[in-house]
């Protein structure tokens, strides 16, 4: 809703200037850069989840720690300044290599390739720091991160496939959390 919203204030914005002058170019300069707005919106929503789900992280996980793993000790809890600052910072780390990438989204083929790989990178690190950061020191999920990032990444790009599907990107959020937090108690608890 919040890029949503963004998306039709830039419109607005957009369809209220007038830079060159003549009416029919400023129309196709008013589509072509509220289509921009649109795009750069669906860009960043894999980040915004992020910052949105932050405010509902340690919830959601504590829900899931008591159904699955009832032996698992007290988490770390996290603040909202500390999940905003995350949030803020994937958010602009995302704008900012996406934009870098958006030549490669024109290549068709190519473009599904850089934007999940480069979305799952980043989804995936940001859900493994979330849930990783309330059971870890800093160091400790570095070095997780190091030893399992191939498979951190894929299942980032997991979610940013359910992230970029209509409908199931409402869920995508919490089925994303759920998923994370199985894949790492599966790597930091290796069966025996």
């Amino acid at each position: 809703m919040l890029l949503l919203g963004l998306w039709a204030a830039a419109s607005a914005l957009l369809a209220g200037t007038h830079v060159s002058g003549f009416a029919w170019l400023d129309s196709v300069l008013h589509v072509l850069g509220s289509l921009a707005a649109l795009f750069i919106a669906w860009l960043l929503f894999p980040a915004m989840t992020m910052l949105v789900l932050g405010f509902f992280l340690d919830r959601v996980v504590a829900a899931i720690e008591r159904a699955h793993y009832p032996g698992s000790s007290e988490a770390r809890r996290i603040g909202i300044g500390e999940t905003l600052w995350s949030g803020i910072r994937l958010a602009f780390l995302a704008l900012l290599l996406n934009l870098a990438a958006l030549p490669l989204y024109l290549v068709p083929g190519v473009n599904l390739f850089v934007y999940y790989g480069l979305n799952g990178f980043l989804v995936g690190r940001e859900y493994f720091v979330a849930i990783a950061q309330r059971r870890l020191d800093p160091r400790g999920a570095h070095a997780m991160w190091q030893e399992y990032r191939f498979r951190l990444v894929l299942a980032g790009a997991v979610i940013a496939v359910l992230l970029s599907l209509p409908l199931v990107n409402l869920a995508a959020p919490l089925i994303g959390v759920a998923f994370m937090l199985h894949l790492f108690e599966g790597l930091r608890r290796p069966a025996a």
